[in-house]
């Protein structure tokens, strides 16, 4: 899946997760994606570096390593904006309603 398509599936499901008390974070997870863990934290890492999602990361100690996990993911009102007025977004979204592919 390309990235601008995977960004867009994460900010639509972000916009619609506003109505939850908690995103559910399987519903945007890399396997859900079908791309690598790697990839889908960099997205997630870019997405959070321009203020369009903020993340809640959980850090646990396992033996004498700290491991780091994204716990949830918020929407911004910036990334709500980018949604609505990038044109980018705006022809995925008729894409993805054209297919059926809404959340």
């Amino acid at each position: 899946m390309d990235n601008f398509r995977v960004i867009y599936r994460i900010l639509r499901y972000l916009e619609k997760a506003l109505d939850y008390d908690e995103p559910d974070m399987n519903c945007i997870s890399a396997k859900t994606m079908a791309i690598s863990e790697r990839r889908w934290l960099s997205l997630l890492a870019m997405l959070a570096g321009e203020n369009y999602i903020e993340v809640v990361c959980a850090r646990e100690s396992v033996g004498r390593k700290t491991v780091t996990s994204v716990s949830s993911v918020r929407l911004t009102l910036r990334g709500l904006e980018y949604l609505q007025e990038n044109p980018t977004m705006k022809s995925l979204h008729k894409t993805e309603q054209n297919h059926g592919h809404m959340f």
